[in-house]
């Protein structure tokens, strides 16, 4: 089961999804250790009571079809009790009673959102997409980057005033000035099979903020370095920061289509071992079909092993080693976090469409 993270305060809506025949592919596998009856507690989420119930969580969806028992039966809250029903030859159900009251008629009721357990926690997830970005080559290269500061010194920290080169993109914020993202370039992504380059990354190192009267359309543009991780240098780049809210209603499912070619690229840190909650680089993205949402298996390679009897070298099927969840799509590439890892994963290791 996925280990459980930090508490994450916000609502959570999802579609549902209501199958309108049950064949043989339809039907939904419920795990042998599933427990009869389970009291929501203060820090699971969504993903953790799906992995306890199904051998395919991403359907989590589908277990809570036509349950009448609450208003909304996306909405759970700690102390909510979850009773599974599994009808002779039908589809399993997960129904849910609060307070020990079941409504059995439509009415209103107002009940903090903020209390809802989410889908899946997202602190991971948070950190890594306000830190970095995949760029295409061309949109790296025409970044304005760092000249110099007012201390006539390579190295810039907060408070110090620092000269961009090259323009510089107007950036609309209401009641403050503009804010830009400090970034280093880092490796070059490039598929495995094809050799295709896919982007570079980006990282975030520090934020500065535009001065007033400075031009947006000047070669030189001053700025003044507000947050730094690292210290700023001559070359790093200077790009408008994201305003993103982290949407905690991510709705996984399996593509419906396959993915072949599939690989973990990269992973934040440079590690060399991948495993629950790492966040990686896939060589897959929008131009592939690849959506926020999407999981996908994680395979290691099989081992080439001898076949004494015949003498030769024979390579044994790939091992599914783990799960991941695509959150960030961009054209090439994409960002996934690792939500399950049976064995230590590694740059590389394939996905493939569940």
């Amino acid at each position: 089961m996925l280990c459980r993270i930090s508490r994450f305060w916000c609502g959570v809506f999802v579609s549902l999804f209501i199958a309108s025949t049950i064949s043989a592919e339809d039907l939904l596998e419920v795990n042998p250790e599933a427990p009869t009856e389970y009291r929501v507690q203060s820090g699971d989420t969504l993903w953790d009571i799906a992995d306890m119930y199904l051998s395919e969580p991403w359907r989590w969806q589908e277990l809570w079809a036509g349950n009448p028992h609450i208003d909304n039966p996306d909405l759970i809250y700690p102390g909510d009790v979850l009773s599974l029903r599994v009808p002779s030859g039908g589809r399993p159900q997960l129904r849910i009673s609060r307070g020990g009251e079941v409504k059995l008629k439509p009415g209103m009721r107002v009940t903090p959102l903020d209390l809802a357990i989410p889908l899946i926690g997202l602190d991971e997830i948070g950190a890594f997409l306000r830190r970095n970005r995949v760029l295409e080559k061309a949109q790296a290269e025409q970044a304005p980057y760092i000249l110099a500061s007012n201390k006539q010194n390579l190295l810039s920290a907060p408070g110090d005033i620092v000269v961009a080169r090259g323009p510089v993109a107007v950036v609309a914020q209401s009641g403050q000035d503009a804010v830009y993202g400090v970034y280093r370039l880092g490796q070059q992504f490039k598929d495995p099979g094809t050799g295709e380059a896919l982007g570079i990354e980006a990282r975030l190192i520090g934020s500065a903020q535009k001065l007033q009267g400075s031009s947006d359309s000047a070669e030189l543009t001053e700025f003044e370095v507000k947050t730094v991780k690292e210290e700023i240098r001559q070359g790093d780049r200077l790009l408008p920061l994201r305003e993103r809210i982290l949407d905690a209603a991510y709705q996984p499912r399996a593509p419906e289509f396959e993915v072949t070619d599939g690989y973990m690229i990269a992973v934040e840190g440079g590690v060399s071992q991948i495993g629950s909650l790492n966040t990686v680089i896939l060589n897959k993205g929008a131009r592939d079909g690849l959506a926020v949402g999407h999981m996908l298996h994680i395979y290691q390679t099989g081992a080439h092993v001898r076949d004494e009897l015949e003498g030769d070298m024979v390579r044994l099927p790939d091992v599914r080693a783990g799960l991941l969840m695509v959150f960030e799509v961009f054209d090439k590439s994409s960002l996934a976090v690792v939500l399950k890892a049976s064995r230590p994963l590694s740059v590389m290791d394939k996905v493939k469409t569940p």
